[in-house]
């Protein structure tokens, strides 16, 4: 693949968008696209009609491919890319690592980053009242409490010494979605770190802070994380 793509993104802070940019990293392509940033401002560009054109929803990332066609949905798009870019293929070289990559990231993803992620929005209202629709703090608790349920369950899933969901010598787009799950957490907003409460997710995080492929995703300086943020 020659032609440059060009991916409509948002800032480190922002976990959707990052479950990508450490694909892309981790993939070995990060530096073949022509990357957009858009700031996630009220009233920002993402929510302009030039990207609603191209992603109704208004949300981070976007894909826009060589023939003009568009992707988006983070999964969505970290699926093709992995199957149209040589290189390792990080949702799962075989039927059965594909499959179990996919069953744990949609148990990551809905039961624990998202649970986060709702916490966020009922509980924060910095990002404006087009997206903070409802102000909810007791649903933030109830979500706080699920996340934390379910990234004991996966935390017990790694209790048997793999160093990564599917127990391979390196990360799959599970393990990234865990990744951000836990970056989002300590996000001071949330003040939910999973890895200071769960020996084996804080383990896990260590592991993923000594890869190239994440110091550069969060090279930024955006996450709102001190101890990414103030990475050397």
């Amino acid at each position: 693949m020659t032609d440059t793509l060009r991916l409509y993104t948002s800032p480190s802070a922002f976990p959707n968008p990052q479950r990508l940019r450490l694909f892309l990293h981790e993939k070995g392509i990060a530096g073949q696209f022509d990357e957009v940033v858009y700031d996630m401002a009220p009233g920002g560009e993402q929510r302009g009609w030039r990207h609603l054109k191209m992603n109704p929803w208004g949300e981070t990332p976007t894909l826009q491919l060589a023939d003009g066609g568009i992707l988006s949905e983070t999964a969505a798009i970290a699926r093709y890319l992995d199957q149209a870019f040589p290189g390792r293929r990080i949702m799962g070289e075989t039927p059965l690592e594909q499959g179990l990559d996919a069953m744990w990231d949609n148990r990551i993803w809905v039961h624990v980053l998202y649970r986060i992620t709702t916490m966020f929005h009922v509980m924060h209202q910095g990002l404006g009242p087009k997206l903070e629709l409802t102000h909810n703090p007791a649903w933030g608790e109830h979500c706080r409490k699920e996340a934390l349920a379910h990234a004991g369950l996966v935390d017990r899933h790694l209790s048997d010494g793999r160093p990564w969901m599917l127990g391979g010598d390196a990360p799959t787009f599970s393990d990234i979605t865990l990744a951000t799950a836990i970056a989002f957490s300590k996000f001071p907003v949330n003040a939910t770190p999973l890895d200071e409460r769960f020996e084996h997710l804080d383990a896990f995080w260590r592991r993923w802070q000594e890869r190239p492929a994440f110091q550069a995703a969060y090279a930024d300086r955006s996450s709102g994380v001190a101890e990414l943020d103030g990475r050397a």
